[in-house]
């Protein structure tokens, strides 16, 4: 799919190398005293349909980056998934922090109750 749209997009390059030709062809021949109608024509179309054919072709590249840019599912693309991966792991890993300060905390109320019942214990022993 990649090599599609780079293979695209050097046609359009192309293309536009075209359109510049036509372009000089159609100013050096108006440049003639006298002008050849046909062949300036002949350009002219050559030229609009050249600029043609690279506006859908740019349009096209620029709908498909769109629509990699949102998110949204598309043929070829693994970005969605490796961000929905990644945010995964990171939620993951909060977890884990939590998990392990709730853990710390439990330990440190569990010896206080420990101390406070030893403490309670050598109250009534005395």
């Amino acid at each position: 799919m990649a090599n599609e749209r780079l293979r695209a997009l050097e046609e359009v390059e192309k293309e536009i190398a075209m359109i510049l030709q036509c372009a000089g062809n159609i100013v050096l021949e108006l440049s003639k005293d006298k002008h050849n109608a046909s062949f300036l024509d002949r350009q002219l179309v050559q030229f609009q349909s050249s600029v043609n054919r690279v506006e859908n072709e740019l349009s096209s590249q620029i709908r498909y980056l769109t629509q990699v840019a949102t998110g949204q599912p598309h043929e070829g693309s693994t970005y969605s998934a490796r961000k929905d991966c990644q945010m995964a792991l990171n939620r993951a890993e909060y977890a884990k922090v939590k998990l392990g300060e709730l853990g710390r905390t439990c330990e440190v109320m569990l010896e206080q109750q420990q101390q406070q019942q030893q403490q309670q214990q050598q109250q009534q022993q005395t």
